[in-house]
């Protein structure tokens, strides 16, 4: 246990800000207003499918129609089909895109901010599982009522009493609260302690290699039981190794 201890802590040290780069965490880290990186992370963790590229490239031209500016654009009470006109990504059409927007304007109205939203969940056992479940329904049942409901807007939200390991949200949820050189550190009052590891396939493989899951799905459980490992070895902020174990499988190096 203390030669892995020891393996993670060296690779989590030696992937700072100098490695960020290709991950989609480098569109937020380019703007300066907390409200807009709020939003950035959560349309770059969103849009998190593919080539590390297309993510970078497709979410920057979503932020650039919001003029780099998304809380102010989306605070006010503006059309917002031109700006999206013709934007597409993967299986999310311009129609989907368009709904996701209008949704994170109303709860900005309603709440406040997404955080506001995320805790209003989480604050009532502070389960981050439960937080994630809020949240998501909150969006699910807003598409509902204003006839936006797609496959590809659902598609966004995926829950974990499903058994989803709600890998994206997971993702922006690291970015939000963990503060270090890469995460923000904006939405602390939600413990890094309760952090789930975002599941992909590249956390799934390494995981396996060495030892922190025998499991084969990419479900809540896993990731679950994946976390628990890692607390074994840093019990206040287990998720800290995320980067670098993902970043490590990414690039096929050697743990």
């Amino acid at each position: 246990m203390s030669d892995l201890k020891s393996k993670l802590e060296y690779h989590y040290k030696m992937f700072g800000r100098e490695r960020l780069s290709p991950d989609p965490l480098e569109i937020p880290h380019r703007l300066t207003d907390a409200r807009d990186i709020e939003i950035a992370a959560f349309f770059a963790a969103k849009f998190a499918y593919g080539a590390v590229s297309q993510i970078i490239k497709n979410v920057n031209d979503l932020l650039s129609r919001l003029d780099d500016q998304p809380f102010k654009v989306l605070s006010q009470n503006e059309d917002l089909e031109e700006r999206i006109s013709g934007f597409y990504y993967r299986f999310y059409s311009t129609e989907d895109v368009i709904s996701l927007l209008y949704a994170i304007r109303h709860f900005i109205h309603e709440k406040g901010s997404l955080k506001a939203l995320f805790l209003e969940g989480f604050n009532i056992n502070h389960s981050l599982r439960e937080g994630i479940q809020h949240f998501s329904s909150c969006f699910i049942q807003f598409a509902e009522r204003e006839g936006r409901l797609t496959r590809g807007f659902a598609h966004f939200f995926p829950l974990p009493d499903k058994g989803s390991a709600c890998k994206r949200m997971n993702l922006f949820l690291r970015w939000m609260v963990r503060e270090d050189e890469l995460d923000f550190g904006f939405w602390k009052e939600i413990g890094k302690e309760n952090l789930i590891i975002p599941l992909d396939l590249h956390i799934a493989r390494i995981s396996k290699e060495i030892g922190l899951t025998t499991r084969n799905d990419s479900s809540w459980k896993t990731a679950a039981e994946i976390t628990t490992k890692l607390k074994e070895f840093d019990p206040d902020d287990p998720v800290k190794y995320d980067f670098a174990l993902c970043h490590i499988s990414m690039r096929k190096m050697e743990f």
